[in-house]
């Protein structure tokens, strides 16, 4: 039996009185967002390495990289988040 308010408010329940942006739905997490935004810029990197004005092969390398490491953590993302089940 639940003693207090503490206690029967779910964990992730929002008080409106602390977070006054609640009441309008601004309050919480944007995960898809956040995952296309992560393919967005890795597919801008690899835009850039190919179009863009790079004098040495250092910029290619590293957009090319940077456009890899992106891509694999959101892959490894796609993964942990289809897995998440079975744990």
């Amino acid at each position: 039996m639940a003693r207090s308010q503490l206690e029967r408010r779910p964990r992730n329940a929002v008080d409106p009185h602390e977070e006054p942006s609640a009441e309008w739905g601004w309050h919480g997490r944007f995960p898809r967002g956040r995952e296309i935004g992560g393919w967005i810029s890795a597919i801008a990197m690899f835009i850039m390495a190919f179009v863009g004005n790079n004098v040495a092969q250092t910029e290619r390398l590293w957009l090319l990289a940077v456009g890899v490491g992106l891509v694999a953590l959101l892959v490894g993302y796609r993964v942990r988040q289809r897995t998440a089940w079975r744990r």
